[in-house]
């Protein structure tokens, strides 16, 4: 409760007697009490004001022990599925037939093992990414009777949440959702009870395995507690191992600061590039170790580079909005820029939510005959959120009231807040694989500079965070034309830049037909590249990945619009990295090269070495 709603109720309830007795009831506005006096409206409103930071303050702890997931959504989608279900008879016929048939396979399965030395052809086979149950040990009785039991019965779940008559799709994808992730806490494969892996490892090594596995988890929750970095972190030192790429932060403001890259080679290309992250993450993910650097691969291709390095928001900064982060980073950036390369075009580059801000300020240039921008890349960034995959199940009114309660109470929203979220997208990659992994066989996962780089967590401003899942996710403004800019609409129509943009094949943050969607969004030259990979490994590809294959084509402004599946079916496949393919692009559209720029300018001179200061902010 603030301060001045805490005064107010205390003059409220006060008396000039000083009597602890607390006032009669008041009547309702408007009306006189029986002694004739009006209520005083000053009170009304403590009140109401009380009445809401009750239910905020109730709702953001609430909101702290679920991790933002609102109890009365979840409860209201099991009770519309629920109900119909019991309004649908041929359903539950439907259903008691499923699971008739599935104990018959299962009991031929028995059978078959019992006549073959516990050795039988499954009767249901795993999903392709599904590997808890691909070592040869799942395949000997009884423990190939525990899995295949157990994914029967997810199966049968799977179909009793889907195709419910009358229930929303909304209700239907998180019922669906949630009960996958309540069968995944009991999977076979989570028990040393009945995991013959662990069972083995156990053995081998007298049960060192689960002692190693217990001080893990003593490790992993102390390092929890003092908000710590997980073990191995250490390794991957920012300044020293990560973001090393030289250069000089030549502008810093409230919300940012900008860094310039030194030149590699003797000419450069005229444009510069312009880097936007996202605010969700650090920078440097694309300046990680030297052989991961896009950066440097970057400037090492004879290109001048800058990058924004985003402040991590405090409890002060809860009153920063989306266009604070427009005109104090890409805007601020851009004026910067200008004054080191006069004249020239940018190509702009946006990842992920850093690619929806750079879209707007885009937009937003364009309708103002803003053309400093030459071309616009776009990294596994959306700027259509109908279809944004199962991240759109925590994005609906009760979430993103509970988040906003969650914002208010402490001015922020903390990324390991959101951290859950994420990782219940990907539960058995994240979550139940690394507790058998760690804990159960004792194994430490080596860290990469990927994963130190995934555990710099950020901060959100309350009211930013609440703009961009109201304005966008939840009401898709941007793509429905009602995003004011300055208090006038912008239309992503309206840019001309040629736009190169990237999806990821296994993206769980911003699927890459949600990504595709630019392409039906715009009037201009887009192509559209679909690389392998997840959201952020298939961005950090360098050209010796081993395994990286991509498809592109380009849709010249004009042409018939196809839509994904008709595109992946038309796009052939390419091996290797796809940034020497995007370089080649940018080279079609960069002049002959010159000297470099200077590092600074007037008004604008280096204040100290890259990475610069907000990186460290914690």
């Amino acid at each position: 409760m603030t301060r001045s709603a805490t005064a107010e109720i205390r003059t409220l309830f006060s008396r000039d007697d000083e009597s602890a007795a607390p006032p009669a009831a008041m009547p309702p506005a408007g009306r006189r009490d029986p002694e004739g006096h009006r209520p005083d409206p000053d009170a009304i409103d403590a009140l109401d004001r009380l009445a809401e930071e009750t239910d905020r303050n109730v709702h953001a702890a609430i909101a702290g022990l679920t991790g933002g997931i609102s109890p009365a959504e979840l409860a209201a989608c099991y009770t519309d599925w629920a109900t119909h279900l019991a309004f649908s008879p041929g359903k539950q016929a439907q259903l008691a037939g499923k699971a008739t048939r599935k104990w018959m396979r299962l009991g031929r399965y028995m059978a078959s093992a019992a006549l073959f030395g516990g050795r039988a052809e499954p009767c249901i086979e795993p999903l392709p990414q599904d590997k808890r149950f691909s070592a040869p040990e799942w395949q000997a009785w009884p423990y190939n009777v525990l899995y295949q039991s157990f994914l029967l019965q997810q199966q049968w779940w799977h179909n009793a949440m889907k195709g419910v008559e009358g229930v929303s799709r909304q209700h239907e994808n998180v019922v669906d959702f949630a009960t996958r992730q309540i069968l995944d806490v009991f999977s076979p494969s989570n028990f040393l009870a009945t995991n013959p892996v662990v069972q083995r490892r156990t053995i081998e090594t007298g049960g060192r395995n689960l002692l190693q596995g217990f001080n893990n988890f003593i490790e992993d929750r102390d390092r929890l507690v003092n908000r710590q970095p997980p073990a191995g972190a250490e390794a991957f030192e920012v300044g020293r191992d990560l973001a090393v790429t030289p250069g000089k932060v030549i502008h810093r403001n409230h919300l940012m600061e900008l860094i310039q890259y030194a030149p590699t080679t003797e000419t450069v290309r005229p444009e510069p590039v312009l880097i936007v992250p996202a605010w969700i993450m650090k920078y440097y993910i694309l300046d990680l170790s030297p052989e991961n650097s896009l950066v440097r691969y970057l400037t090492g291709q004879g290109y001048t580079v800058f990058m924004i390095s985003w402040m991590n928001p405090t409890e002060r900064d809860r009153d920063l909005g989306m266009d604070h982060y427009r005109r104090l980073g890409i805007v601020a950036a851009l004026d910067a820029i200008a004054a080191v390369v006069p004249g020239e075009k940018v190509h702009a580059v946006g990842y992920c939510l850093g690619g929806t801000l750079l879209s707007i300020a885009a937009a937003a240039m364009a309708r103002d005959g803003d053309d400093r921008l030459g071309t616009i890349s776009l990294f596994a960034a959306q700027v259509d959120f109908e279809e944004a995959g199962e991240l759109t199940l925590f994005i609906n009114e009760s979430q993103v009231h509970f988040l906003e309660d969650l914002m208010w109470k402490q001015g922020y929203l903390d990324s390991r807040q959101m951290a859950g979220a994420f990782q219940l997208l990907r539960s058995q990659d994240l979550i139940w694989s690394r507790v058998v992994r760690e804990y159960l066989m004792g194994e430490r996962s080596p860290m990469t500079d990927l994963m130190a780089w995934n555990a710099d967590t950020t901060r959100m401003p309350y009211r930013m965070h609440s703009e961009y899942l109201r304005r966008l996710f939840l009401e898709n403004d941007l793509a429905e034309g009602r995003l004011n800019v300055e208090g006038r609409p912008v239309a992503l129509t309206d840019i001309e830049a040629p736009i190169f943009a990237v999806g990821t094949e296994r993206d769980h943050v911003a699927p890459w037909r949600s990504v595709f969607k630019v392409r039906l969004l715009t009037d201009t030259n887009v192509t559209f590249l679909l690389t392998t990979g997840g959201h952020n490994a298939g961005i950090v590809s360098p050209p010796d990945h081993p395994r990286r294959s991509y498809r592109v084509l380009t849709n010249h402004h004009g042409e018939r619009y196809v839509d994904p599946d008709i595109w992946l079916e038309s796009a052939p496949r390419r091996e290797g990295s796809w940034w020497p393919e995007w370089v080649d692009w940018l080279g079609q559209r960069s002049g002959p090269p010159v000297p470099p720029p200077p590092m600074g300018a007037k008004g604008h001179p280096p204040l100290c070495d890259a990475p610069g200061t907000y990186v460290f902010q914690t």
